[in-house]
Formats: C-alpha cells, sequence, structure tokens
C-alpha cells in the first residue's frame, strides 16, 4: 500500500492557463504557464522549462529591464483534423523571471532539445566563487 508521501510525490500537475488580465493581453491565442525546474552551481543557475511541441524557431528568449521573458508558440492542429479524443490542450507557453544583477544577461545561452528548454543564466564574475592560491615565500 503506498503512503500519502509517495502519492504526493508522483502527483500529476495539471497545465496552468495563463489568464489575459494577468499575463499576456498582447498575445492571440492560449497561453500555458510551463512547468520548470531550477538549478543553481557556483558559476550559474539553469532554468530548465518542459515545452512539449514548440519547434526551436518558435521559441523567444528576451530579457528587458530586468525580466527574463521565455516564450514558445505551438503549431496548431490543421482545421481539416477533427478531434476524437483529447487529453492535452493546444497553446503556447509563457513564463517570465525576474533577474537581478546577479546574472551577467549579456552571457545567458538556450537551448532546446526534444520540447525541454534549457537556459544557463552565468553568474557575474564577482559573485563566483574564487579560490585563491596561497604563494610560498
Amino acid at each position: 500500500m503506498s503512503s500519502e508521501k509517495e502519492k504526493k510525490e508522483i502527483a500529476v500537475r495539471e497545465k496552468e492557463a495563463i489568464e489575459p488580465a494577468s499575463g499576456e493581453p498582447t498575445r492571440e491565442g492560449v497561453y500555458y504557464s510551463p512547468v520548470v525546474d531550477i538549478y543553481e552551481t557556483d558559476e550559474k543557475i539553469t532554468v530548465v522549462a518542459d515545452m512539449p511541441g514548440v519547434l526551436k524557431e518558435n521559441v523567444e528568449v528576451d530579457i528587458k529591464d530586468g525580466v527574463l521573458t521565455i516564450s514558445g508558440a505551438v503549431e496548431q492542429v490543421p482545421e481539416r483534423l477533427k478531434p476524437v479524443y483529447r487529453e492535452y490542450d493546444v497553446g503556447g507557453y509563457l513564463r517570465r523571471f525576474t533577474i537581478g544583477d546577479k546574472i551577467d544577461s549579456e552571457k545567458i545561452s538556450a537551448r532546446l532539445d526534444a520540447g525541454v528548454l534549457t537556459l544557463d543564466l552565468p553568474k557575474a564574475d564577482r559573485l563566483r566563487a574564487r579560490r585563491v592560491e596561497v604563494q610560498a615565500g
């Protein structure tokens, strides 16, 4: 028999639609907030976002006024195809993060692989852990 803790660890998280009033009123269509994992090392912060169905050419990563925005458009199902059964709503993805001066925004990199967007946000040089070499004599 499964414990309550095991049930929570494997719980399914439903897609969260972004409401136009609070999300992105200037973009047409339905947008969802992609699920992300964030990791940190001494050198960088890595953001991993699930964006299934998004092609590389339909991903945008922008930084403006300390806000990192990731968005991705999903190709819509052609109208000639009539769904028989659907469990997955199609829509774009949009998520914003506030970044401070701890991040070197000029060196942020992004890659998309199999519907997973990975952003590397290098820390500013002055904040990176550094080992000082001790000189002899």
